[in-house]
């Protein structure tokens, strides 16, 4: 079956790999798995029949009625044609315990790691294949090049890991790209109610927009007075300087701040 280029689909064909993502996700016979973009099912075969329930989410429907026809037979495997951002999780598994793994999208990526996230209960861990240079801002610190608006954001909600790269001749058709396998999982209890976390998410959108800007500038320019000055003053409760930027700020100023944003009174 070929790929399909306006699905930006790259089949993983290399075994070795295969055998290291799932065994990054440590499954065990009581586990709950949601596969997001099974593909032709190169992780599926390690994992089925390892745990006590594995959902598999295909929105290619010739794939996902491949997958349907090779797993029928095997007791607690169940293939879903759907895109896995419209999959009601704490339905599918009741308000119980899960993990999720997944060779996400390239075109996908931070809608699916976000949704990911935002999901309640979190899982328990989850473990994804995503662009090297995607990992590389997932995983970065503050005051590099790459700690952006998605590393607050995915930092805020999980502990981060980079595992190890797959090269682009492990799928077909072969990438340009490198990929990386990450590793996230969630703090439990949360660190932001929903309302604080959907302030994060604009905060961190609008202050990284002007990421060249010094924060005094960018405080002005995207807060009303009133907020602008409770910023400034948990900034300077953090030591931060004003002429810092954006990407200067840790990613625990950040939590203080949307706390203190969303609830300013």
């Amino acid at each position: 079956m070929r790929a399909k280029r306006s699905l930006g689909q790259h089949f993983l064909v290399d075994v070795g790999a295969a055998r290291r993502i799932v065994a990054a996700l440590a499954p065990a016979p009581g586990d709950r798995v949601l596969e997001i973009g099974p593909g032709r099912g190169a992780l599926t075969q390690h994992l089925a029949g390892r745990v006590a329930r594995l959902v598999a989410v295909e929105l290619d429907r010739d794939l996902a009625a491949a997958l349907r026809q090779a797993y029928a037979a095997t007791p607690g495997v169940e293939i879903l044609e759907a895109d896995a951002r419209h999959v009601e999780v704490e339905v599918l598994f009741g308000g119980r315990p899960w993990k999720a793994l997944g060779n996400l999208p390239y075109n996908l990526t931070t809608p699916l790691l976000f949704w990911l996230l935002e999901q309640r209960p979190a899982p328990e861990m989850a473990v994804v294949m995503v662009q090297r240079e995607v990992a590389a801002r997932l995983a970065a610190g503050p005051g590099t090049k790459d700690f952006g608006a998605l590393t607050v954001n995915v930092q805020a909600a999980a502990r981060v890991e980079r595992l190890f790269d797959v090269p682009p001749r492990a799928f077909r058709p072969a990438p340009q790209v490198v990929s990386s396998v990450v590793r996230l999982v969630p703090h439990h209890p949360a660190a932001l109610a929903p309302g604080e976390a959907a302030r994060l998410r604009a905060l961190a959108q609008a202050w990284f927009g002007r990421r060249r800007q010094q924060l005094g500038r960018i405080l002005r320019a995207t807060l009303p007075a009133a907020e602008a000055a409770l910023a400034a003053s948990t900034l300077a409760d953090h030591g931060i300087d004003l002429r810092a930027r954006p990407e200067d700020v840790p990613v625990e100023v950040w939590l203080t701040l949307a706390r203190r944003l969303a609830t300013p009174g």
